[in-house]
């Protein structure tokens, strides 16, 4: 558990690229807000030019009205520093206004991006990836990158060109002391230099870190029932606590690398400006300096120390922005696997007759070795049913999941109607087949959305048969019925309801080919009999591939085909197989052992 981010990058989650070119990628968000950033920056421009302009307008006091005792030219040039201070607010005002609205377009447009391609990759992608890991990326990585592009990027242009100018400024007043100002950057740059370094790491580090507890405190929620019937609390907690500790160690750890290196940057500036105020009163005694000039030279060195104190935030803000664009751009980067070839074919369920062949199909998942699947030769005729029996893990919800390209498959083809199921547009291939499985996923929201996820245009009619079928029809003795929401995962019902609703969501879609994965395993007897007389009159004009592992199931198919070891060892139908097929009466008989299932098994 400690190592997960660490086995994460080892999976090829790491980046190697250099750090500012995933940060650099980010720069097309940009464009549609480049009149809102370009104006922000001239409002930034001219705040940064009248804070600049008042110490040169404090010189010509000194020097001018107060050394000529002159008070006219003293009210005209303290009128002149007030507009100047009225002028930099504003400007800051219009900055932060236009600042805010175009940070928060820039986050919504990469999530909404972020999230589209996650719904695009394929399911091996999402086995691999915890979802904790997910979550951060769209979360708080996406509020760093917005906090720099926003923020940190803006005053990054600012703060450095208020240096050189000021800088330049300097130079012209009293070139010595200019000298020392500029001198003073060396130290700066080496701070900046070793700081960079540690940071990045410590940043990354810490954004990985909250990945994990983000993935644990889900789990942990989801799985809140198996805590507690087991009475895992306590350890639960412990295990949150450790994670949140190292989450701790390594926050505390970054804070004090960059307060170490902001005090560095304060002591910088300090420590010149003594150096400057000693030297200029030395200036100013022997006649080489004014007194109006050495005022404007410390107001204007002072102008620099928000700029200098500000670069270890603003270093620190940059390279968090790249570890999130590196976290952020390996998701990105993901290609999806499963996709549409380029000349697919657009198919309607209307077109469709349901003839489903498996040919010399093999399958093995990403970064395993063995084929789960191998040479697979089936075929389902138009309109018929057929199960699929065999032990646990011999490959029959794999083999049921590439029909719809859940997955692909590794050798062979699977055709539909004699058409190769990868040359059909993955749209239309969905919406001619329907899926339940044994696990219904329901979403948090309400019963009708869930049931119309795959037909938005059904009707009440078309909810309330689909209900019918499945024995569903506790949804109307729920609070708001149709509206109610269920909650996520649908945790608010019972395992059988959950089935009930994934088994009508399937059939309302009105596919023609149904793969059905175990999908009456939380029902009790009766209502389990009931759905399968009601499916039985479903599956008459639809092709169906059926996971069964009660003989009660096997009774809806018109053939049965055992698989063993991947393989598939025997087809026909349920009475001839468990005559002649040793294997298939033992992958039955604990089942058949149920006197509740004896009487429903039909030869």
């Amino acid at each position: 558990m400690a190592a997960d981010s660490e086995q994460h990058r080892a999976r090829g989650g790491g980046t190697t690229s250099h750090p500012l070119r995933n940060l650099w990628r980010l720069r097309r968000y940009l464009r549609p807000y480049q009149g809102q950033l370009g104006g922000l920056l001239l409002a930034a421009t001219g705040a940064t030019a009248a804070s600049i302009a008042v110490p040169l307008v404090i010189q010509r006091v000194v020097d001018g009205p107060i050394a000529r005792g002159d008070p006219a030219g003293l009210l005209r040039l303290g009128a002149l520093a007030l507009l100047l201070g009225l002028a930099e607010a504003g400007l800051i005002f219009v900055r932060r206004w236009v600042q805010s609205a175009s940070a928060v377009g820039m986050e919504a447009t990469i999530r909404d991006e972020i999230y589209a391609h996650l719904q695009r990759l394929p399911i091996s992608f999402h086995d691999r990836w915890q979802s904790g890991q997910l979550l951060s990326r769209v979360t708080s990585d996406l509020s760093v990158i917005r906090r720099f592009l926003s923020f940190g990027l803006i005053f990054l242009i600012v703060n450095s060109a208020t240096y050189l100018t000021v800088v330049a400024l300097l130079l012209h007043l009293h070139r010595p002391l200019g000298l020392l100002v500029a001198a003073s950057a060396v130290p700066l740059f080496v701070f900046s230099r070793r700081f960079t370094r540690a940071y990045l790491v410590a940043s990354r580090r810490m954004q990985d870190e909250q990945g994990d507890v983000a993935t644990l405190v889900e789990e942990s929620a989801q799985g809140l029932r198996t805590i507690k019937a087991f009475g895992r609390r306590r350890h639960m907690v412990a295990r949150f606590a450790a994670r949140a500790s190292r989450l701790h160690d390594t926050a505390v750890g970054k804070g004090r690398l960059l307060s170490r290196t902001s005090a560095e940057f304060d002591l910088v500036p300090n420590l010149t400006l003594a150096v400057v105020l000693v030297t200029g009163a030395v200036a100013v005694a022997g006649d080489r300096l004014t007194i109006g000039q050495l005022v404007a030279f410390v107001t204007l060195q002072l102008t620099l120390v928000w700029p200098i104190e500000s670069l270890g935030w603003i270093i620190a803000n940059a390279q968090e922005a790249m570890t999130a664009a590196d976290r952020i751009h390996e998701v990105l980067d993901a290609q999806p696997s499963i996709v549409d070839r380029r000349a697919a074919a657009a198919v309607s369920v209307e077109t469709i007759r349901g003839e489903l062949c498996f040919q010399g199909v093999a399958f093995s998942y990403p970064d395993v070795g063995r084929r789960v699947l191998n040479d697979v030769d089936l075929t389902v005729r138009p309109g018929e049913t057929l199960a699929v029996v065999g032990a646990t893990g011999c490959g029959k919800t794999t083999l049921v999941s590439l029909v719809p390209r859940l997955y692909d498959v590794s050798a062979g083809r699977i055709t539909l109607d004699g058409h190769d199921i990868r040359d059909l547009r993955l749209t239309d291939l969905r919406r001619v087949v329907g899926v339940a499985f044994e696990d219904p996923t329901l979403f948090s929201m309400s019963v009708r959305e869930n049931l119309t996820l795959g037909r938005s245009d059904a009707t009440d009619d078309d909810v309330r048969a689909a209900l019918a079928l499945a024995q569903g029809d506790f949804v109307y003795d729920l609070p708001w019925g149709l509206e109610t929401r269920i909650g996520e995962q649908g945790m608010s019902l019972s395992g059988g309801q959950r089935q009930r609703l994934a088994l009508a969501r399937a059939v309302l879609g009105r596919p023609r080919v149904l793969v059905l994965d175990d999908p009456l395993s939380a029902l009790d007897v009766h209502t389990e009999a009931l759905v399968e007389r009601a499916l039985a009159r479903v599956l008459r004009g639809t092709t169906a591939l059926l996971v069964a592992h009660r003989p009660s199931t096997v009774a809806l198919a018109d053939r049965v085909a055992l698989i063993a070891d991947g393989r598939i060892a025997a087809v026909g139908t349920h009475s001839h197989l468990l005559a002649t097929v040793p294997a298939y009466r033992a992958a039955l008989s604990a089942e058949a052992e149920d006197p509740d299932d004896v009487g429903l098994v039909r030869s």
